[in-house]
């Protein structure tokens, strides 16, 4: 039997959800237990930095299979420098968006993760949300991860094999230039997403990692969900668009409008994993 722990490292979050969520688990055959500050409240944050901290780290080194994150919000960067993990061996961390940092992490030791969907998605009967957890459930369960979609106009079309990295653009952005930072090596396969950013700050944080040498390494780009934004009539093309002018002087292929991000529609992925990714015209193929 899989065994699941559901942590909150990073926002609060309404206890209500958490304990529905762990009924759903449980009901799929996966033995469930709730961090010990999981459901508290500190303001925003689920609880002080250092009960957060004292949480994930025992979850890291605990029996668990999966530590499930509660949610995202904001958090992490508070700690993570100080969370431990195992040199070998350890759960497999399923979340997205400030969970970002954690998958940075865990890429740094060597550590697949799941980005993938949370409490309020695994704890709604929503068909959206149903089908991301359904997805996430077949995921744990050890089925191969495959996924074969329409092609956007704005892709560019090629293929591509090496490690899926990547995450929220924002969290990746804030960590650029500490040890935490997204460990892209040279070959590997970018995944970005978010969610409420300006355009001109999505912009701004897609050139720090033009600036930065990260997209002229990659070998391609998977953009996923960009959400609850509104277009600035004042830049001169869209989020897209800028996305693909960031790129267009690089030859690797690139997939717009994956279905994975701070949407209802939210595809499990597996970052820090091999992954091979083909961009045709008609349609994409990702399959790890």
């Amino acid at each position: 039997m899989k065994k699941i722990e559901i942590i909150a490292p990073s926002g609060a979050i309404e206890p209500s959800l958490v304990h529905t969520a762990a009924q759903r688990l449980q009901s799929w055959g996966f033995d469930v237990r709730i961090a010990p500050h999981a459901l508290c409240q500190y303001g925003r944050f689920a609880a002080p930095p250092a009960d957060r901290l004292a949480d994930l780290n025992t979850a890291l080194h605990s029996n668990a299979d999966y530590l499930l994150c509660a949610r995202g919000g904001y958090g992490l960067a508070q700690i993570i420098d100080q969370v431990e993990v195992p040199e070998s061996g350890s759960p497999t961390i399923i979340g997205f968006s400030d969970i970002t940092a954690l998958h940075c992490l865990m890429g740094h030791a060597g550590r697949t993760s799941i980005h993938g969907a949370m409490c309020k998605a695994l704890a709604s009967d929503a068909d959206a949300d149903s089908r991301s957890a359904e997805a996430l459930r077949r995921l744990i369960l050890g089925e191969p991860l495959r996924y074969q979609l329409p092609a956007h106009p704005l892709n560019r079309q090629g293929k591509a094999a090496g490690c899926l990295r990547g995450g929220n653009l924002s969290i990746l952005y804030s960590l650029q230039g500490s040890p935490y930072a997204c460990p892209v090596s040279e070959g590997d396969i970018l995944f970005i997403e978010d969610i409420g950013e300006h355009p001109y700050a999505i912009d701004r944080m897609m050139q720090n990692l033009r600036l930065s040498g990260m997209l002229s390494r990659i070998g391609g780009l998977i953009v996923g969900q960009f959400s609850d934004y509104e277009e600035d009539p004042r830049m001169p093309y869209s989020v897209y668009e800028g996305i693909r002018n960031m790129v267009e002087h690089y030859d690797y292929p690139v997939w717009f409008d994956f279905p994975s991000g701070h949407t209802d529609f939210n595809m499990p992925i597996l970052l820090n994993a091999p992954c091979q990714m083909q961009v045709c015209s008609t349609d994409c193929l990702l399959t790890f």
